[in-house]
């Protein structure tokens, strides 16, 4: 297939699943070994370096967010999760507790994938996916809706969670957005603050591999293309999210995306 036609579809997979509770990762990686018979080392490489699109999709929706929780740096020593610090400190620990985890979490993934044939790589992720579509059926079942902010045990938990998602097959959004749920927030806050949070993550695994190997597995035009392609999607994909989230129940959007994950787990596993 043509370089630049893969790279349009990588970007479209990136923009659109980054956001649902469907594993980006998972998605990209087996788009890409089918589409271009890459190894699976080298496709979750390529999935994680796409991250960067879909990064620069939400620091341009939510641009006028990111103004304001800088103006609230200059608080954030003297008031940690105060009212006007909460979503600030979140972020800031969050983003610790991604580093922590997901930095032994991705050495274990490059050892661990490097020695996977492809059809094993393929069972992993829908081994993972399956994992995913429970954990979102279970969020469903027990959201609350009840808190107004989050504090350090959301931070430490949803962080520490995100940097596990680096995994192909485990969705960042899904699990991000689940653990806010089942923390008690509510639908709109819980995609806010995973989406706000994966702009770091997402920078630092494109950082860390470009850093250990380059850009993996395409050619550097097509790779600008993937990365245009999914931060141009992305960025519609994520106001669209938002604003079904604003007109129907949050659980509905969540049980259809966790269902959809589910099916895809098992359909991917089987």
């Amino acid at each position: 297939m043509n370089p630049i036609l893969v790279a349009i579809v990588l970007g479209l997979l990136q923009g659109i699943l980054e956001w649902i509770p469907v594993s980006s990762e998972g998605g990209v990686a087996i788009a890409s070994t089918v589409l271009t018979g890459v190894d699976p080392d080298a496709a979750t490489r390529l999935a994680l370096f796409l991250h960067a699109g879909t990064a620069v999709a939400a620091v341009a929706y939510y641009r006028g967010e990111i103004r304001e929780l800088a103006g609230d740096a200059r608080s954030l020593t003297r008031r940690p999760f105060a009212d006007e610090t909460a979503d600030l400190s979140f972020l800031a620990l969050a983003t610790l507790a991604t580093a922590v985890t997901g930095l032994p979490a991705y050495l274990l993934l490059d050892a661990a994938v490097s020695g996977l044939e492809g059809g094993l790589f393929l069972a992993l992720i829908g081994g993972l996916l399956v994992l995913t579509g429970v954990l979102q059926r279970f969020a469903v079942a027990v959201s609350l809706g009840q808190r107004a902010r989050p504090d350090w045990v959301d931070a430490l938990l949803v962080g520490g969670l995100q940097g596990l998602a680096i995994l192909p097959g485990i969705s960042r959004s899904g699990t991000t957005v689940s653990a806010l749920l089942l923390r008690g927030h509510e639908g709109e806050s819980s995609l806010r603050l995973s989406f706000l949070l994966s702009i770091p993550a997402s920078l630092a695994a494109n950082g860390l591999v470009l850093a250990t190997d380059g850009v993996p597995a395409i050619e550097p035009a097509s790779a600008v293309v993937a990365l245009a392609v999914s931060a141009v999607v992305g960025y519609l994909t994520v106001g669209a999210l938002v604003r079904l989230v604003r007109r129907v129940p949050f659980w509905s959007v969540c049980f259809l995306f966790g269902g959809l994950g589910l099916v895809g787990g098992l359909a991917v596993a089987l």
